[in-house]
Order: structure tokens, then C-alpha cells, then sequence
């Protein structure tokens, strides 16, 4: 009878005993995790300009061309560009306010968009300017299409740049 008893509860006993020990032997304080989704302040300035605030400075549609907006936030707005239906690259307008490490990225920049608008290349299927020291605009060429840095540096003209180097 004591062996039943003692059958009945080693289950439970085991279960609770191993709980105990996987919780008191986790880590404790601030750990890799804890830290990476730690942020310090907001995601997005309060400066951020609207998304919808900045989708009047994108290229108009044209011909066989049609712009698809895909997201639209604080700080930022994105478009899919796409040619006869077929989306053929991303358009899109970041308010460095938020992230002011992106828009360093153009200090050193050696090329220039209408000679007035600093310009990288974002990767090998990007090209992106930053106006007024403040906004970055990039097209970036969607994986397997023939959409070439000319064609992204021809649409980076598109946009309304002077408009968007006033925007406060």
C-alpha cells in the first residue's frame, strides 16, 4: 500500500521538481534577448512626417506604368511600381528623423541626382538620394526583373524632390 502511494505521487513529484529546476536554473537579469528588444524611446520620432503627407511627392503614373501604394505610416510610405501589371520595384520615402544613422550614410557620397542630391547604392538592387538632409528616396528593383540603375535613377527624378526638400 505504501509503494502505491508513493507510486501515485512520484509522477507529480518528478513534473514539479523539474519545474523548480529549469525555473531557478534560467538566467537571471538582463540577457541577449531582453536587450535586443530593449528600445531606447520610441520606434518613431513624434517629428515623423505622416505617411500620407509624403505620398504627393512620389512619381504619377504614366503610360504602362502604375503605382501601387503598399504601406503607409509615421515616417514612412511605399509604393510597388509595376509595368503592365507586373510589379517591377519599390518606391518608397523615409523620414530620417526617426533614424538619424540613415541619413549619415550619405555623407560620403561620391554620386549626386541632379547634381544636388546626395545618392548611393542600397545593395545591388538599390539606389536611393537624400534630400533635404532629411528624407531618403529609394527605388529598389524587385528579385528577378530587368530593372536596371538607370531605371531606378530615372524614376528617382520622378519624384518631386524640390517639393519634398521644403516639407517640414
Amino acid at each position: 500500500m505504501i509503494r502505491t502511494r508513493i507510486g501515485r505521487l512520484g509522477a507529480p513529484l518528478s513534473v514539479l521538481t523539474l519545474a523548480l529546476l529549469v525555473a531557478g536554473c534560467g538566467p537571471s537579469g538582463d540577457t541577449r534577448f531582453q536587450a535586443a528588444q530593449t528600445q531606447k524611446g520610441p520606434a518613431v520620432a513624434k517629428e515623423a512626417v505622416p505617411g500620407d503627407k509624403l505620398n504627393k511627392f512620389f512619381p504619377k503614373a504614366e503610360g504602362d506604368w502604375d503605382l501601387v501604394y503598399t504601406q503607409e505610416k509615421q515616417g514612412m510610405s511605399q509604393a510597388e511600381l509595376k509595368k503592365g501589371g507586373k510589379p517591377v520595384a519599390q518606391l518608397s520615402i523615409f523620414d530620417t528623423v526617426s533614424e538619424a544613422k540613415v541619413a549619415e550614410d550619405y555623407h560620403d557620397a561620391k554620386d549626386k541626382l541632379a547634381d544636388k542630391y546626395p545618392m548611393i547604392a542600397k545593395g545591388k538592387m538599390g539606389t536611393a538620394v537624400l534630400v533635404g538632409d532629411r528624407y531618403q528616396v529609394q527605388v529598389r528593383t524587385l528579385p528577378g526583373e530587368a530593372f536596371e540603375e538607370a531605371d531606378r535613377k530615372a524614376w528617382l527624378q520622378k519624384f518631386d524632390l524640390i517639393g519634398l526638400a521644403t516639407l517640414q
